[in-house]
């Protein structure tokens, strides 16, 4: 078992900044690949971002390449998304989760959510 703990969401003003964490605990948090997702009112849920374990691999969705990115820190069991030049159209609920394989796009791979935190972006 993983349990995965996400922080750092809240309300910015378009053009701000936030950076999310999200504290692993439980399995080795070395050995798995993570991913940061997200899903705003009436949309399916969509990946942002995801992580080999060893963090040598990197995805960022389109939409936020250049302005979002994804790091961990396998000695603190933690994984990161700094986002930067927010845009309303990036509030949702964001969440972390972990894969015990390779680095994937799909969530539905992934065996292990976080309860997720919300990121506001006002206009």
């Amino acid at each position: 078992q993983v349990q995965l703990v996400e922080s750092g969401g809240g309300l910015v003003q378009a053009g701000g900044s936030l950076r999310l964490s999200c504290a692993a605990s439980g399995r080795t948090f070395s050995a798995y690949a993570m991913g940061w997702f997200r899903q705003a009112p009436g949309k399916e849920r969509e990946v942002v971002a995801a992580i080999s374990a060893g963090g040598g691999s990197i995805y960022s969705a389109d939409s936020v390449k250049g302005r979002f990115t994804i790091s961990r820190d396998n000695a603190k069991n933690t994984v990161y998304l700094q986002m930067n030049s927010l845009k309303p159209e990036d509030t949702a609920v964001y969440y972390c989760a972990a894969h015990d394989g390779g680095m994937d796009r799909d969530p539905d791979v992934y065996e292990y959510w976080g309860q997720g935190t919300q990121v506001t972006v006002s206009s």
